[in-house]
């Protein structure tokens, strides 16, 4: 495990379906990106007619990531990430934000878009001293990951699990806590869990145009209770302040306090 940078694997000759609006184009249109279609961006704007906030609550999921990362580099000493379902680069990625503060890092990102492939050699961009790679997998196939992920990773080392708006897309909650459950026990004692995901019993504007969403023709992505993100925890040791709106999660300092918005996650340590 020397190289810095790991070779993509083919995405068997997947092709753009630019007709269809896809949920990782969109997050990156209300982003701000540029790696989407007209289709991404009426299916956005079609959503921010419906209900605004989402562009905060995709900003506020970023920043949280962020935050995130940076808690595991500086202060639990984390140099491995297992990113699944990493969506199309924009700004402070995780290998970005975590190679600044330590660049001897590791990262694996994880998805099955074509168009992130596409991209993978701005997600593949590392320091010398660490590595970056990119798995062509779906997050339903927990063994093929830890595989794949196995080529840059040592899992005998502590590794922080992070799934970003990525269960949603598991429609069924119970394959989704297996799917959890199976990744983090391949991982050992003093690794971390790290979920956000868009929640139900929050708002109800927003949850109306998400069940528009879904019904549209785009691939769904399933809202939760906020009791149900929790139980992706279950067994490991929350980080306070526990499972929180995103906003809340260790706020920056000095900041004016940022509203609830319906995403929530959370950081837990495995014992």
């Amino acid at each position: 495990m020397t190289d810095p940078v790991t070779t993509p694997e083919p995405a068997n000759h997947q092709k753009i379906d630019t007709s269809v609006p896809h949920s990782a184009r969109i997050w990156n249109y209300w982003l701000g990106g540029k790696d989407n279609y007209r289709v991404d961006e009426e299916a956005g704007d079609a959503y921010t007619a419906v209900f605004p906030g989402i562009v905060t609550i995709a900003r506020s999921s970023r920043a949280f990531l962020r935050r995130n990362i940076t808690y595991l580099v500086a202060e639990a000493g984390i140099r491995q990430f297992l990113d699944i379902g990493t969506g199309l680069p924009t700004a402070q990625n995780t290998h970005e934000v975590a190679q600044q503060l330590a660049p001897e890092t590791r990262i694996v990102y994880v998805d099955n878009d074509p168009m992130v492939l596409a991209h993978a050699r701005a997600l593949l961009y590392s320091t010398q001293e660490g590595a970056t790679a990119y798995i062509d997998a779906n997050v339903t196939d927990p063994d093929r990951i830890l595989a794949a992920a196995a080529e840059t990773l040592d899992f005998d080392r502590p590794t922080a699990l992070i799934l970003s708006n990525i269960l949603g897309h598991v429609a069924d909650h119970d394959q989704a806590r297996s799917i959890v459950t199976r990744l983090m026990s391949a991982l050992p004692s003093g690794s971390y869990l790290s979920i956000n995901d868009g929640s139900r019993g929050i708002d109800p504007v927003f949850e109306q145009a998400q069940d528009a969403y879904n019904n549209s023709g785009a691939v769904p992505y399933n809202l939760r209770t906020v009791d149900e993100i929790a139980t992706f925890f279950d067994g490991l040791d929350l980080i306070a302040p526990g499972v929180v709106s995103v906003t809340q999660w260790r706020p920056e300092p000095g900041l004016p306090a940022a509203e609830v918005v319906a995403e929530h996650g959370g950081l837990a340590r495995k014992a």
